[in-house]
């Protein structure tokens, strides 16, 4: 949450009429600014993986990853937003508290109860922003991952093992050292939301991570990268900016 811009929230639950009626109670606090939406906890990870928010609701018993499950999968994230649980089931409280849940809200949700929730949780993302408080908690140091689907089941891959990544429409293909992992996510998204990372753009339909470049071929008619045992094009138009990159990560200063 940046100033008065109020809270982005991530509202994950199976049933449609649950989540509708969720989503029109936080739409009517001043303090939320937007909501996305997830129909299983499965979409929930991915869009998590991908979508910065401030906050996540969960209800627990979800089809493929409960409620609990991917609170547990949050945990290790770089970046773990707080998260509330919204359920009808009132005998999880301990196992959503352990998982340190900000709240436990039981279904029918009364608004009033909502609105204390919420408060909860303004006052714990205005905590995290919180970076000359000598009492918050340090910064997770756990690896960034990006959730995918295998079948049935979703899992995490971690960010610092993806060699490159292949545009496939709307689509992206993650490239590790032995496996590959398609994902619902623009290759262009991913361009904007890595660069930090050390992955830069080399042709309209490739991304490479440079902590993974083995060997460039910039002065040749068609130039290319390798990147682990493959190589990729470099287009002519993005050849000026990776040139920068590796001169700007070849230069280090000593200590």
């Amino acid at each position: 949450m940046t100033g008065s811009a109020g809270l982005r929230l991530l509202v994950a639950d199976d049933e449609q009429l649950a989540l509708d009626e969720l989503v029109g109670l936080l739409r009517a606090d001043a303090r939320v600014s937007s909501i996305i939406t997830a129909a299983s906890g499965s979409e929930a990870l991915r869009l998590l993986s991908t979508e910065p928010v401030d906050a996540a609701l969960l209800d627990i018993h979800m089809p493929g990853l409960s409620g609990l499950e991917l609170a547990q999968a949050l945990l290790r994230f770089e970046r773990r937003p707080p998260v509330v649980f919204v359920t009808a089931d009132h005998e999880r409280a301990v196992d959503a508290f352990e998982l340190e849940a900000v709240d436990y809200l039981l279904k029918p949700v009364r608004v009033e109860r909502l609105a204390r929730a919420i408060g909860r949780l303004v006052d714990v993302v205005a905590g995290q922003g919180g970076s000359d408080d000598a009492d918050a908690a340090p910064a997770s140091t756990a690896p960034a991952t990006i959730a995918v689907t295998l079948g049935s089941t979703t899992r995490l891959v971690r960010r610092d093992a993806i060699l490159y990544v292949l545009a496939q429409g709307d689509y992206a293909r993650l490239h590790t050292a032995d496996a590959s992992f398609l994902v619902r996510v623009p290759l262009s998204d991913l361009e904007s939301q890595w660069h930090d990372a050390g992955f830069v753009r080399v042709h309209r339909s490739y991304l490479v991570a440079l902590d993974h470049v083995t060997r460039v071929q910039l002065s040749a008619s068609s130039p290319t990268v390798t990147v682990g045992e493959t190589t990729v094009p470099v287009s002519r138009r993005l050849l000026p900016g990776l040139r920068d990159q590796l001169e700007r990560r070849r230069v280090r200063p000593r200590s």
